[in-house]
């Protein structure tokens, strides 16, 4: 795992793309990496919450520049089955890129620098994006030749509009850290010195104070709500909702907010 840093601290586990030298360039090892740090955030009962961000300047450039010149040259990309994180999760999210919305933990993508191409396909998977105000978004595709990959048309839509997603792929221009927040696509813009702070803070808090079996509920919830009907919708929230009044977690839920102390919730796995 050269390429992907794995801290594990206060709850929270710190995943780093490391290629600093190359702004975090996607590589085959690099998406290797990613999978393997993920999984040993989710089966690790002491995190509760991922930070996903990328070392030096950039948060993740796009693929790497020799990997898009070997395709270029064979004219096709190597082809291998993949297997899903979570093979209960819907099929919509057992695909490259896609598998991060399996992930049962959330995941905040601390975008330090430039993130391009893939490296904003990564960036909307993740739950909430946090920015440097240095940060930049392009997702370059229709300058190399190429066409929206791995979902990005799909989940771009969703967070900023049919319009602007057009105007975003169309164009490959460059959308500013600040012009990212106006639209949605950043949920938050903070000193470029500030951003881990920021980021941990808050992953701090939901490690500390929010139910784990809650959030990966919730999550599961509001990712599988995208493709589903209010009805359908509704009738998985009437069954976790009586799942969720039996268990553990609500009970210390109930209690430590009448006893007036912080919480303590079973850790989940």
């Amino acid at each position: 795992m050269t390429e992907i840093l794995y801290e594990a601290l206060d709850g929270v586990a710190t995943v780093t793309l490391n290629r600093p030298d190359r702004l975090n360039a996607w590589t085959g090892a690099m998406a290797s990496g990613l999978r393997e740090a993920m999984a040993r955030a989710e089966a690790d009962p002491a995190v509760k919450a991922i930070i996903l961000t990328g070392a030096g300047r950039g948060f993740c450039a796009g693929a790497d520049m020799g990997m898009l010149q070997d395709i270029s040259a064979s004219g096709e990309s190597e082809s291998r089955a993949f297997a899903p994180f979570d093979p209960t999760a819907r099929p919509d999210y057992q695909h490259p890129q896609t598998w991060l919305a399996a992930v049962s933990k959330p995941i905040v993508a601390a975008i330090n620098g430039p993130a391009a191409g893939m490296g904003l396909c990564l960036s909307l998977f993740c739950d909430l994006r946090f920015a440097a105000d240095s940060a930049i978004f392009v997702s370059a595709f229709s300058r190399r030749g190429l066409i929206a990959e791995h979902g990005t048309s799909w989940m771009l839509t969703r967070l900023v509009g049919h319009s602007r997603a057009m105007d975003i792929m169309l164009s490959s221009r460059r959308v500013s850290a600040a012009e990212a927040y106006r639209m949605g696509l950043a949920d938050r813009v903070v000193a470029a010195h500030d951003l881990m702070a920021e980021a941990r803070a808050y992953a701090r808090d939901l490690a500390e104070n929010v139910s784990p079996r809650s959030m990966a509920v919730i999550k599961r919830q509001l990712w599988n709500g995208l493709l589903q009907g209010l009805a359908e919708a509704m009738t998985d929230a009437d069954r976790e909702m009586a799942l969720s009044l039996k268990s553990d977690d609500f009970k210390e839920g109930v209690a430590h907010f009448v006893e007036k102390r912080p919480a303590r919730f079973p850790a989940k796995v």
